[in-house]
């Protein structure tokens, strides 16, 4: 099954309302995990390293980030 990690950008109440419907839903918050305020490379080295699915609103910046990773 898939598994998110929440940036920032991403709409808190989004997660809360997929977890109140599907309570088996695999997503945590960078603030949940200790990486609140670091930078997008290292966000995207964690989901990486975690095998997790990055969900974002910050497609200005996010996107180019992890473009470079690939």
């Amino acid at each position: 099954m898939a598994q998110f990690l929440a940036d920032e950008n991403f709409n808190n109440q989004i997660v809360r309302g997929v977890l109140r419907h599907s309570p088996n839903v695999d997503i945590v918050r960078v603030q949940d995990v200790g990486l609140s305020g670091v930078d997008n490379p290292t966000v995207l080295e964690w989901a990486a390293q975690e095998e997790r699915i990055v969900l974002t609103h910050d497609v200005a910046t996010m996107t180019t980030f992890a473009y470079q990773r690939i």
